[in-house]
């Protein structure tokens, strides 16, 4: 039993070093496409935050491998397979929930993270991104990579999910950390600076968060930062010459 939980956690670290290369690297090249020389001289920068992530990707597998085989082997988790098992209209909900729940997570940790000593101890190695690339949404420190590594292997015991729909919040969790980090907007300005982006968070709205680090905490969408007074907006980029 020992070991199919080791390969199953090795195997998921595996599988999560493999999407940040894929994702932070397809983003990476669009930025390259889109808006050339806007990483140039960050070689050094880029290295760090590669060999940070996939230390943390190493970290994020191993609860997800052990949630992965008890689902497996012994169905300990609230994952099904069985589209008929729940109405299909719980399907975009239990997707939806997840988010909500993996946003207040991600607030609240990440605001705890700016306090001074968990700063400096973790959060910093994040924050040493000046500026953040594509390459920079899982450059943290193993302590803080610990904290986001938790998150969705307790909610499967928790709440129910179609085994897509967690491909589904995995996917946009993916998306959403690489792209928020890129140094540009990807989103249309009519979505970002209309009633939308005033919800949703974007590249813009994560920027002003590494410029001034005391706002902005939030990971997919804005009304904790509006609840709780530590929204400021959104920020600029940096211009390629």
């Amino acid at each position: 039993m020992a070991t199919a939980i080791l390969l199953s956690a090795l195997a998921m670290s595996v599988i999560v070093g493999v999407r940040y290369l894929l994702a932070s690297g397809g983003f990476a090249l669009a930025t390259r496409v889109r808006k050339p020389g806007l990483y140039r001289g960050l070689g050094r920068q880029i290295g760090r935050e590669i060999g940070w992530s996939l230390a943390s990707a190493l970290i994020y597998g191993i609860p997800a491998g052990v949630v992965a085989w008890g689902w497996q082997a012994r169905g300990w988790t609230r994952i099904y397979s069985d589209m008929r098992d729940f109405p299909l209209w719980y399907w975009p909900l239990s997707v939806l929930l997840y988010l909500l729940a993996h946003d207040a997570w991600f607030y609240w940790t990440h605001r705890w993270m700016h306090r001074p000593r968990p700063f400096r101890i973790a959060h910093a190695v994040h924050h040493a991104s000046r500026p953040p690339t594509a390459w920079a949404a899982m450059s943290f420190h193993p302590w803080e990579a610990l904290t986001g590594a938790v998150v969705i292997p307790a909610l499967v015991f928790l709440i129910p999910i179609h085994v897509a729909a967690l491909g589904m919040v995995l996917t946009i969790m993916t998306v959403m950390g690489v792209s928020n980090h890129m140094g540009w907007e990807m989103f249309p300005h009519w979505m970002v600076r209309g009633p939308l982006g005033r919800w949703l968070i974007t590249a813009s709205h994560h920027q002003r968060h590494h410029e001034h680090y005391a706002c902005n905490y939030g990971l997919y969408f804005r009304f904790w930062d509006r609840l709780c007074g530590t929204d400021r907006g959104l920020g600029s980029f940096r211009e390629t010459a």
